[in-house]
């Protein structure tokens, strides 16, 4: 019952899918994320399809591409691209800590989170044009980038300001936990389809390195800096599919 709870918990908040069971239980909150990357599960199940379609429908070429760049945005509610904006705006600022933290707490938009997000799209729609002929291999980036995200907010120190903060003491099996579903994500795909695992490492491997650049550029883990990784990873992953596949092509 804990677990079906956290999980209703994670999907309402990561998800903007209806949930249909509302759960809600705040002793609950260092299990939520160990439900994250099922939440992943369920956003790449979606994409996976909808690229399948597609395909099956032989609907490509740019218009496919932007759907299925626009489909995991909208499955998230959009709430993950809003950390990604936010930390671009405090990082690339390239001002002192004290004020890329208080650049990050701001509301506003501003210059460098509209530059780093048209960059964004334009990479992820050019690579979803390659990356939708192995629609399978989409089904593991969620996961592999939503594991990476838990793990560093279990592991790191977050930041003071951060609804993270005092709320997240987590134990050595919810972290256990993370990191097997991370493992699985990353081995059942190579097992099942290599390029597919290939691709989940390289998210996975993304998401990691955009996190600890983000913990350093802002004195620690937090919601942004999780959709800041997320972000990241994901445009990681697909842009790791669209190289294969043209590799894959030329040989």
């Amino acid at each position: 019952m804990k677990l079906l709870t956290a999980f209703s918990m994670a999907f309402g908040m990561f998800c903007a899918i209806p949930n249909p069971v509302k759960r809600w239980d705040e002793s609950l909150r260092p299990l939520q994320l160990v439900c994250f990357p099922f939440v992943g599960a369920i956003i790449g199940g979606l994409w996976a399809l909808a690229a399948w379609i597609l395909q099956r429908l032989q609907f490509t070429g740019l218009l496919a591409s932007a759907l299925l760049t626009a489909i995991p945005l909208l499955l998230t509610g959009f709430i993950h691209l809003d950390g990604f904006m936010d930390c671009c705006d405090a990082i690339y600022s390239r001002r002192d800590l004290e004020t890329r933290q208080k650049i990050l707490k701001d509301s506003q938009c501003g210059a460098f989170s509209v530059i780093h997000l048209a960059i964004y799209l334009l990479l992820f729609a050019a690579s979803m044009e390659r990356a939708q002929q192995i629609p399978w291999a989409l089904l593991f980036i969620p996961v592999a980038v939503r594991c990476v995200s838990a793990l560093s907010v279990a592991t790191r120190a977050p930041l003071q300001t951060s609804q993270y903060a005092g709320k997240m003491q987590y134990h050595g099996g919810h972290i256990a936990a993370i990191s097997i579903t991370l493992v699985l994500s990353l081995c059942i795909p190579v097992l099942w389809l290599g390029i597919a695992g290939l691709c989940a490492a390289a998210a996975a491997l993304t998401a990691l390195l955009s996190a600890n650049f983000g913990i350093r550029q802002l004195g620690g883990m937090s919601g942004d800096i999780s959709g800041f990784a997320i972000t990241r990873g994901e445009l990681g992953g697909v842009l790791t599919l669209a190289v294969l596949h043209w590799v894959g092509g030329l040989l």
